[in-house]
């Protein structure tokens, strides 16, 4: 019961998706929510699975795909994109490690912002497009609870560089046994996949591999520029880590 308390708490504080009364809230177990960060990308996958399956049938894929973009993102509250063009911001436009945190903390969007969250989005919806129709599918229901295992992996490592701040609750340091939940529930829709023989082995291997490397390259300019990360890195780490995913995918399905 408590397990299933956490995954609630992280579906709440990750989504807009209301939560039953009898799961109350304490304050500590958003410290180990995060182990649910994946089960909780499961849940959007299969959102926004539904809207691209019902857009299918009506509109081309192109706009089937970007419908189902727009229910990912109403349904999360444009939290990561958010994070994203925040970390576009401050990284783009902050020479210092303080100057960077400080344009990260303003909640007005700049130049490098815009024009960051504005070419992943558009990189989504073509790489998305690209694909067959039903590896969208496929290619879905792993990239959400993957890319969000990618960002609580600067959790699992790295350390909260702020006093304070929108992910200090969960920013606490992971331990192995909970990463390795998150792990575990990450794995489950990619052995699916493969031993179904849904997506090849190869395809998905190689979009693990693309979005792992991605990760570890921001998680490296996260540590050089700021000494560690903030709650819009982890924004940032999901984001690039999905799309990362997909270009793999649509590397070895192209070639």
């Amino acid at each position: 019961m408590h397990q299933l308390r956490l995954f609630f708490v992280a579906l709440q504080f990750f989504t807009r998706i209301p939560i039953p009364r009898w799961v109350g809230f304490d304050a500590q177990w958003l410290q180990h929510a995060s182990r649910y960060f994946p089960a909780v990308g499961l849940v959007v996958a299969l959102v926004t699975i539904i809207v691209y399956a019902i857009g299918s049938l009506l509109w081309t894929q192109s706009i089937a795909v970007l419908l189902s973009t727009i229910a990912g993102i109403y349904l999360t509250g444009a939290f990561h994109e958010d994070g994203f063009a925040d970390t576009c911001d401050g990284l783009g436009g902050g020479t210092t490690a303080e100057r960077a945190l400080e344009i990260m903390k303003d909640s007005r969007i700049g130049a490098y912002g815009a024009i960051g969250i504005g070419l992943m989005l558009a990189l989504k919806w073509m790489t998305l497009s690209s694909l067959p129709s039903t590896a969208v599918v496929l290619v879905l229901l792993v990239a959400h609870p993957l890319s969000r295992l990618a960002a609580i992996s600067l959790v699992w490592r790295m350390e909260y560089v702020k006093a304070d701040g929108k992910a200090k609750p969960i920013a606490q340091q992971m331990s192995n046994g909970e990463f390795g939940i998150a792990a575990g529930i990450t794995l489950l829709p990619i052995l699916l996949l493969c031993l179904t023989g849904l997506l090849s082995v190869l395809s998905v291997a190689t979009g693990v591999l693309f979005a792992a490397l991605a990760s570890f390259w921001l998680a490296r300019m996260f540590q050089r520029r700021i000494a560690g990360y903030t709650g819009d890195c982890l924004g940032a780490v999901q984001q690039v880590a999905e799309v990362a995913f997909y270009l793999g995918v649509l590397a070895v399905i192209a070639y």
